[in-house]
């Protein structure tokens, strides 16, 4: 049987894992609804050896964990977790790399064929940065092509995980590369690479959904103009970042879109909730959001069991009235 406090003790020993070593930390406050309890002891590793020691010194004890990134898509356990996490915030910074269009994917179509004039840049960042630190990056160095992710919270690695998309736009789209440790079920842990192939992306879906890959980095295709167009730039993203206030994103705790939406039934999940007249509608200190039908906010501290019910709740009706199956995005997480 592990031990997660002489897991720790060997860290200390080794002096190989460079960042911080918490013991029942709270897990709420890391997530952006706010809701679960705490952790037995969270590894917040500052580069990415230290990642892969302590991934490769769990797996050796035979110590289960949880990779905690942003925490914008979890509804985490209220009596939090009992396993280890690791936290990938310290993993953070961004960099702009060499024109990158002549070595990375070629245009996919005519308008990346009649954009190929530009000077493209390929944007690297660890995978625990924030996606307004890039945003942020890019304002400031006059980059453009990331303008609509603005508002977006989270970090990059987990928008890379769940290909996440907005206004038109998927992480897919300026995709180039990522950097990961593979935590393979029969051998030590190793760090590897992949590069974009379309074939593996989707809908909310990505060549890290559901294995056992964990982000260390991503480089994003974006392009560089001249530095006079930083502030229309900043404009765009402030304009995304608007609309995102008028609906209602920031308004309560939350983890925005519950659910994804079925493209062969062609309605927005979001939709076929307010039609349902659920809009309002809440279990314990969790409600559907009155201005939008597929986010559940944090209305009164709620609990992982209230989030839960109601989402049950609201898959039995719509099942019900209109014989669709609704499919969550949201993670539920820890005991």
């Amino acid at each position: 049987m592990y031990n997660l406090r002489e897991i720790a003790e060997k860290c200390n020993t080794d002096k190989i894992f460079k960042g911080r070593i918490l013991f029942d930390e709270k897990i709420a406050p890391r997530t952006s609804f706010k809701i679960g309890g705490a952790a037995p002891i969270l590894f917040e590793p500052s580069d990415t050896d230290s990642l892969l020691y302590i991934i490769s010194l769990l797996k050796k004890n035979s110590a289960p964990y949880f990779v905690l990134g942003g925490g914008t898509n979890l509804v985490v356990s209220d009596q939090g977790f009992d396993t280890a996490v690791i936290a990938t915030c310290a993993l953070n910074g961004v960099k702009m790399e060499e024109s990158c269009f002549q070595n990375s994917r070629s245009p996919q179509n005519l308008q990346d064929a009649q954009r190929s004039k530009d000077d493209f840049v390929s944007v690297k960042a660890l995978a625990g940065t924030p996606v307004k630190c890039i945003v942020d990056f890019c304002t400031e160095n006059a980059i453009s092509g990331f303008e609509p992710f603005a508002g977006l919270p989270g970090s990059i690695g987990g928008a890379v995980y769940m290909n996440a998309a907005c206004f038109g736009i998927s992480i897919s789209d300026v995709f180039i590369s990522a950097e990961y440790i593979e935590d393979f079920a029969c051998a030590d842990p190793a760090a590897g690479e992949y590069g974009f192939d379309k074939s593996d992306w989707g809908y909310k879906k990505s060549p890290f959904t559901d294995t056992s890959r964990i982000i260390t980095s991503v480089s994003l295709r974006l392009t560089k103009k001249m530095q006079d167009e930083s502030k229309a730039i900043k404009e765009r993203c402030a304009a995304f970042v608007r609309e995102r206030v008028k609906k209602g994103h920031f308004k309560y705790p939350s983890a925005g879109s519950v659910f994804k939406n079925d493209r062969a039934v062609g309605i927005p999940s979001g939709k076929i909730i307010e039609e349902a007249g659920l809009k309002g509608f809440s279990i314990g200190g969790a409600q559907i959001a009155p201005w939008h039908g597929n986010i559940i906010i944090n209305k009164n501290k709620a609990t992982q069991a209230d989030v839960k019910a109601l989402v049950d709740y609201i898959k039995a009706k719509i099942f019900e009235e209109k014989g669709i199956k609704l499919e969550t995005e949201v993670i539920f997480c820890g005991k």
